[in-house]
């Protein structure tokens, strides 16, 4: 299979394994990206036996909307029961680097108000220590070069994120070769610069099932067995 048909193929798996829990009142959280499109695109076939989404992002929103999904606000649906997402990077512990789009803020706080968090990705995603994919961090505008000069001081070399905003009215640092074989650790160094909204390595709340497309079908693996 190419990667767009694994990508199907994931989105299929997330759907077979959330539908025999819902139900009329269900609110999925809906992420942010190509292979979650392909997510929301499946979902509008049984749009009928939930009752909506929250979404990571406005892209997201318009998306589900099209299809004719109800998106609810956060604040008057959480806790949710799912959140499926993409990422763009994983390791065997389901810790990941997210944030390639730029809806690393939102996508954190849905994953952090969901009960299980799907991450559904292709195997190329899948690696031994995260860090390969430059990890972004969202930023307010006025601390950019200072943020970037305490990246420097982590070890890592920041790259500004040029003619992108995101959906809070941030922009995005871009931090490449930096050291992120303790993820946890990372997160939180990250997180006490000020100035940084967020960053996005999910690894204090990791992904709990993560559906992977593999040549031979799609491998599911969870967090226990990581």
């Amino acid at each position: 299979m190419n990667q767009d048909e694994l990508k199907k193929a994931v989105a299929q798996a997330a759907l077979d394994y959330i539908r025999p829990h819902l139900d009329q009142d269900s609110i999925i959280g809906v992420g942010t990206g190509s292979t979650a499109n392909c997510f929301i695109d499946l979902l509008a076939n049984v749009r009928n036996d939930f009752d909506g989404a929250v979404a990571s992002s406005d892209a997201t929103a318009e998306r589900l909307k099209s299809h004719g999904i109800p998106v609810y606000d956060l604040n008057s649906a959480a806790p949710l029961e799912f959140y499926v997402d993409g990422a763009d990077e994983t390791n065997e512990h389901l810790e990941l680097i997210k944030g390639g789009g730029g809806a690393l803020t939102r996508e954190k706080i849905v994953a952090a108000v969901s009960k299980t968090f799907i991450c559904i990705a292709d195997e190329s995603k899948l690696v031994g220590i995260l860090g390969e994919f430059p990890l972004p961090v969202e930023v307010v505008p006025m601390a950019r070069s200072y943020v970037g000069r305490e990246i420097v001081k982590l070890g890592g070399d920041p790259v500004y994120r040029e003619g992108f905003i995101t959906d809070n009215g941030n922009i995005i640092i871009d931090i490449h070769n930096l050291d992120i074989s303790r993820p946890i650790q990372v997160e939180e160094k990250l997180n006490n610069i000020v100035g940084i909204v967020t960053n996005g390595l999910f690894a204090r709340r990791p992904a709990d099932l993560l559906l992977l497309g593999t040549a031979d079908g799609v491998k599911s693996i969870s967090r226990q067995d990581g």
